[in-house]
């Protein structure tokens, strides 16, 4: 018998319990012994009844599931941080592994947390943390470990992509599209963390540290959102062969990892491209395996609940030994500045219509070393011209020092830049 202590009755608690029920034979089938939980910490007793405990399983008291001798994982699924480290922490201090799906807590003591689980001879998995039942970790720390990972990017946030895939093939507005994902269930009243960029800023945190053996923390990771998308963004991107996503990245430059979630120009023949509404996929580039996309739902509570029930399998099967994912001890901290990221850029200029304007734009971005790989201009209306220009690769440092010039011009009324993912 495997006895599991389970902390929380939330979304993925309640996807935890159904799975066990519903498959709990095929996975005792799978491991020669049944997995039970044994005990719930809740902080609201009727929430744990309505998930089919019984009294006596229930507990607000942390330390009857981490000193109970029986249990053999702890699953940490109350979100947060400070009690969610703590309680963390006290499983291992009491010989019990840990699965956790606290996106939040392992974007800022990944670096800790994992010091600590191989301290104790212990595991710590984490799959559920990153989209949710897209099989991700397993496959960077098991089935491409022989391989030195160039980078790590995809759609890590269902609302944001379903937010844009409507405003893409229905012609929404912003506004719009995020009412109709607020009215179906995809984004929250508050969709701050979402729209703004920072649940996949979280996830990329994590993945970083991961694919690098880095420390990456949230705050290390350039943020930007899609607010400001707007339809004409849209219909621009279409007519140059591209669709905007919002993709999180981690990668290299300089021998250090650099990393961001931005809104991005996605080529239409790239894979990414074709990911819509509210799925998830990750596109892996490494040396061995070359290119790998891995693609599921990135939320919910069955997804969810399918990889945190796949970690503790995988701890069972190694009849618990630590999880070789992750070598804490050789990390590097930090990032390298986004200004060192190399790419290529999609700049939206309205500007007088008037003549040598385009000749300023081009020798404010020749200045700077960037190179113009094709642009557009169109009139907009008497006096005024869009110029949309697709820069070669370049450092975003000198985009960026190119953009600030153009901003400064007297010609120019607007300015936007994006990253263009080819």
């Amino acid at each position: 018998m495997i006895y599991l202590g389970l902390l929380g009755c939330g979304t993925v608690a309640r996807g935890v319990c159904e799975l066990l029920r519903k498959n709990g034979r095929a996975i005792a089938n799978k491991l020669g012994e049944e997995v039970i939980i044994k005990k719930v910490l809740a902080r609201t007793e009727s929430k744990a009844v309505a998930l089919g405990f019984t009294p006596e399983q229930i507990t607000g008291d942390i330390m009857d599931i981490v000193t109970d001798p029986e249990i053999d994982i702890v699953l940490e699924l109350i979100g947060g941080t400070e009690d969610a480290y703590r309680y963390i922490m006290l499983a291992f201090e009491n010989g019990k592994h840990v699965v956790s799906a606290n996106k939040d807590l392992l974007a800022e003591r990944f670096v800790e947390l994992n010091r600590a689980a191989k301290r104790c001879g212990l595991a710590l998995c984490y799959e559920a943390s990153v989209a949710a039942g897209v099989p991700l970790i397993g496959p960077i720390r098991e089935t491409l470990s022989a391989n030195e990972i160039a980078s790590v990017m995809g759609i890590l946030n269902g609302t944001t992509n379903f937010i844009l895939t409507n405003m893409t093939q229905q012609g929404m507005e912003y506004a719009q599209a995020l009412k109709m994902a607020q009215e179906l269930g995809f984004a929250e009243a508050d969709p701050t963390s979402d729209v703004m960029g920072y649940d996949a800023a979280r996830k990329v945190a994590i993945l970083a540290s991961l694919a690098f053996g880095a420390e990456v923390k949230f705050a290390d990771v350039y943020c930007e959102g899609i607010s400001n998308i707007d339809g004409e963004d849209i219909l621009i991107a279409g007519e140059l062969g591209y669709v905007i996503k919002l993709i999180g990245y981690a990668g290299c430059a300089g021998g250090r990892p650099i990393a961001f979630v931005r809104p991005t120009f996605v080529k239409r023949s790239h894979p990414l491209a074709s990911v819509n509404n509210s799925f998830n996929a990750i596109y892996i580039e490494a040396d061995g395996a070359d290119k790998v996309m891995l693609y599921g739902r990135g939320a919910g509570a069955l997804p969810t609940g399918s990889s945190v029930l796949g970690d503790v399998v995988e701890i069972c099967r190694r009849r618990g030994a630590p999880s070789p994912d992750w070598n804490g001890e050789a990390a590097v901290s930090g990032t390298a500045p986004i200004g060192e990221h190399l790419g290529r850029f999609f700049i939206r200029l309205r500007v007088e219509d008037r003549p040598n304007v385009f000749a300023g734009v081009a020798s404010a971005l020749g200045e700077r070393g960037v190179s113009i790989a094709s642009v557009v201009q169109k009139p907009v209306s008497s006096g005024l011209a869009d110029i949309f220009a697709i820069t070669h690769p370049s450092k975003e440092a000198a985009i960026a020092s190119a953009c600030d010039s153009l901003e400064k011009k007297s010609y120019v009324r607007s300015l936007k830049r994006m990253l263009c993912l080819e």
